[in-house]
This record gives structure tokens, C-alpha cells and sequence, in this order.
């Protein structure tokens, strides 16, 4: 099995124009926008033109499909709001050339695909989440994004491209490629991850409700002010966590939205995301309580009632022992030396698919750590590096 390097990057690129930025190499490529239809409609045609079988299922994650039982390769292609070019579309495109390349050598049977919102529009890793069932598929259409527009509004938009389930049971396992995202490769100076385990994730919305009123004539002594009541809350939370996080705990309030949003009225409303990860789901647990806690007791002190929002998230996801010593193999093969053991900081598909079968991933460099950003970059000769050790491991799995 052979794989081409040059229509790999040639491919990379060609993905990036779908939505893109105009800015550097960064995309906008939200789950459902035009832009991302547009990327899966060219994705499926380059899917048939290797050989393989299109079939997309009930929430728009793209496979392409090899005859019989085969290893699943692949990633997502939507992209955040303010995207990188590489993350997701380089597990996709990767996986894509090593199924294209073992088509043309007569095997091993691979598959790849695309799975639909990865980044979590309208929740966390939803598109693999619903292949896994790991919670009622039908429960999915009622998600809203941050706007307000549900899952199955945004997706009426594939139209007929929609189809049947793919069966977990014609893959044996699945491997992913992706980039770090972090700093550690970069600042090492080493080409390749191989992902030990992806940690576990939280994700929930909470609301604090005061009372609106005006700027001007209400005295701070009497002001029942959300965002106030939220800045207390972020204070607070970083020093009752003190004694139960680690220093790879990370936690982060990244979307807020005020009500009415306006210069001259007190916030009567504060609608905000609270989002926590860790690798250990005890831990997990006991930051929640925290959280909970926390904010229950902010309301208290100021008057304001506090609402909590759906749970979301998956648990701490080891990576399979088997698969990750055909990525170690593969890696001290092409580079020796140069490559580690590594968790996964960022939660990726693999967690949802290593519900279903044995799954692994493979990590390459980000430069500078950056990603979920228009400046995410990767140098090419690490896209070529980690696309050899890819096709290698694909090789050892299959022998």
C-alpha cells in the first residue's frame, strides 16, 4: 500500500475553500451551513471515486465504505465558528488517502468518514454521539444551537442526502488522526502522538435571573444584577476548586449572553456556559457539586434565583492497548525518537467510538499550540510524517 502524498495536501487544501475564512487558512464551516453540505457533497464524490460506497446517515456523518468487514478511519469536517483548516479535516482527508491507496493496492479493507458536528453546535461530538447511542436518537432533533434553531430545523437542509444507520459491526475498529491542538509536540520538537487516553468532558448552560431595571437611578446597594452575580460566581469557583482540580484540570465559561444587552439597563438575565474537563470522572463529579454549589450560593447572597441546564459530556475514554502498539510501531519506524505517549486534552469522536469497537488516535504537531482558531496551522512535512505513520499502523492492524 502506497500512499500519495501530493494528492493528500492537494486534497487538505481543496477541503479549505469550503467556507473559507479569508483570513490565513481559517474556515467557517458550522454542522449544517452551506458550506459544510458543500464540503460533504465534494467529500462524498471523492469517497466514490476511490472505490468506495457512499451512504450518509439519519445526522448527516458521511461514510465511505469498503467491501466487507474493514477498519474505520476518519474524523469530522465541520469546523467552529472562527475554525482552523486542519482540525477534523485532516483525520478525514488522511483517512481518505489510505483508503484510497489500499483500494489500488487490493487491501486491507478500509473505510472513512466524516462525522457530522463534531464541535458541538447543538451539543458535544452530536454526530457520533448519535452513531454510538449513547442516548435516544430521536432525542437529538430537539437541540438547539446558541441562536435558538433546533438540530432537525438545521438539518433539513441535507435534504435527501440524509439515509439509513451505518452498522458498527461491519468495522473491527477505528482510528483517528488529528492534530495536538496544544503545545507539548511543538514545543518538544517531535513529530507524532499516540493518544493514551481522551479526557472526560462536562458541558452544561446556566442561568442567573434578577431583575432588569435602570442604570442610572438603581442604587448598587439594591441592584439584583446577573452578570454581577456571574462574575461572583467565576471568582468564587476558582478558589473552591483549589483543593480538588490537578494542574491539567481546566474549566472555562465561554459563552454568555445577557439580557436585554443593553448600555443603560441592568442585566436582569445571564445565560452562560460552564464547561470542565479532566481525566478522571470522579473528579468530574466532584466539580459539578462544586459548580452546583457555587452557583446556588452566589443566587442566595444576591437575591437571584439560579437555573441549571441539560448535562452534557462523556467520561474519560481509554485508547485500545492493540491499536495504540500498531501507531507506537509505525511511529518508531518512521520516526525514531521522535514521538511520545500522550493524553488528549481535547475530546475528539474516538470517544464516542470507542463505545462501539477498539479505537485509537494519532497526534501531529500544532505550531505555537494553536487551534479553534483561524492562525491553526501544522507544518507539511509533519501532515506527510503522520500520514506515513498512519499508513503503517493501518498495515500492522491488518497483518
Amino acid at each position: 500500500m502506497q500512499v500519495n502524498g501530493a494528492r493528500f495536501l492537494e486534497d487538505l487544501h481543496r477541503l479549505r475553500q469550503f467556507g473559507a475564512s479569508g483570513v490565513g487558512k481559517g474556515v467557517v464551516r458550522p454542522a449544517y451551513s452551506e458550506a459544510d453540505i458543500a464540503a460533504r457533497d465534494w467529500l462524498a464524490g471523492r469517497m466514490q471515486e476511490a472505490g468506495l460506497a457512499v451512504q450518509t446517515d439519519p445526522m448527516g456523518s458521511v461514510f465511505g465504505l469498503a467491501e466487507g468487514r474493514s477498519l474505520l478511519l476518519g474524523s469530522h469536517s465541520d469546523s467552529q465558528p472562527e475554525g482552523g483548516w486542519l482540525d477534523g479535516a485532516l483525520g478525514v482527508i488522511a483517512g481518505l488517502e489510505v483508503a484510497r491507496a489500499a483500494q489500488e493496492a487490493g487491501g486491507p479493507p478500509v473505510s472513512v468518514v466524516s462525522f457530522q458536528d463534531e464541535e458541538g453546535r447543538f451539543g458535544v461530538t452530536t454526530g457520533s454521539a448519535a452513531w454510538a447511542g449513547l442516548r435516544p436518537r430521536d432525542s437529538f432533533a430537539a437541540l438547539t444551537d446558541s441562536g435558538g434553531q433546533t438540530l432537525a430545523e438545521a438539518r433539513a437542509a441535507m435534504g435527501a442526502r440524509l439515509g439509513d444507520w451505518v452498522d458498527p459491526a461491519r468495522f473491527h475498529g477505528y482510528v483517528e488522526m488529528h492534530i495536538e491542538q496544544g503545545p507539548v509536540l511543538d514545543g518538544t520538537g517531535e513529530a507524532v502522538g499516540v493518544v493514551e487516553a481522551i479526557v472526560g468532558i462536562r458541558d452544561m448552560v446556566i442561568t442567573y435571573q434578577g431583575e432588569q431595571n435602570h442604570a442610572g437611578t438603581t442604587p448598587m446597594a439594591l441592584r439584583r444584577d446577573a452578570f454581577q452575580a456571574l462574575s461572583a460566581f467565576n471568582s468564587a469557583l476558582n478558589d473552591r476548586l483549589r483543593n480538588v482540580v490537578t494542574p491539567a484540570t481546566v474549566w472555562t465559561i465561554g459563552h454568555v449572553r445577557l439580557h436585554p444587552d443593553a448600555h443603560s439597563i441592568v442585566p436582569g438575565r445571564a445565560v452562560f456556559s460552564m464547561q470542565w474537563r479532566d481525566g478522571d470522572a470522579d473528579r468530574l463529579a466532584r466539580m459539578e457539586q462544586v459548580i452546583r454549589d457555587t452557583a446556588q450560593a452566589v443566587a442566595a447572597e444576591r437575591g437571584l434565583t439560579v437555573a441549571f441546564g441539560e448535562m452534557l459530556g462523556i467520561d474519560p475514554v481509554p485508547m485500545d492497548a492493540g491499536l495504540r502498539d500498531a501507531l507506537a510501531g509505525a511511529a518508531e519506524a518512521v520516526a525514531p525518537g521522535r514521538w511520545r505517549q500522550m493524553p488528549s486534552g481535547a475530546l475528539h469522536d474516538a470517544s464516542n467510538v470507542a463505545q462501539l469497537m477498539p479505537a485509537a488516535m494519532l497526534f501531529v504537531p500544532s505550531i505555537g499550540g494553536i487551534s479553534h482558531a483561524f492562525g491553526e496551522d501544522t507544518a507539511e512535512a509533519d501532515l506527510l510524517t503522520g500520514l506515513d505513520v498512519l499508513a503503517r499502523a493501518v498495515t500492522r492492524i491488518a497483518g
